[in-house]
């Protein structure tokens, strides 16, 4: 059984900081590129990040420097580390498997693998 489960989101104040965690299973997070997106209320689907098999990260404009893309082959997990968080950051989070260009497409369709999603709420 192929999946990504995502978790860790929540309620949380604008500055603070939340590490997102993608757990997959029926297949290797190190064989195969990884992205977060995001879906805001009432918006439609954002790429937010990519890590690829190489190491090599990438990050939408507004969250470079505040975000942290990072994968533990051992415990085949993605993770994302959010800093100094906004509350233009509120959405909800999923993470996906990919393979070449399409890590930056936002239709899920496109993609190998896609998670159910983890809300993370950024309130003053």
């Amino acid at each position: 059984q192929v999946s990504l489960v995502e978790s860790g989101g929540g309620l949380v104040k604008p500055g603070d900081s939340v590490t997102l965690s993608c757990k997959a299973s029926g297949f290797a997070v190190e064989n195969i590129a990884m992205t977060w997106l995001r879906q805001g209320p009432g918006e439609g689907l954002e790429w937010v990040s990519v890590i690829y098999k190489s190491g090599y990260t990438n990050y939408k404009d507004s969250v470079n420097g505040r975000f942290t893309i990072s994968k533990d082959n051992t415990k085949n997990t993605l993770y994302l580390q959010m800093d100094n968080l906004r509350p233009e950051d509120t959405a909800v989070y999923y993470c996906a498997g990919c393979l070449g260009h399409v890590c930056y497409d936002v239709r899920p369709e496109k993609y190998e693998y896609f998670g159910q999603g983890t809300q993370v709420t950024v309130f003053s």
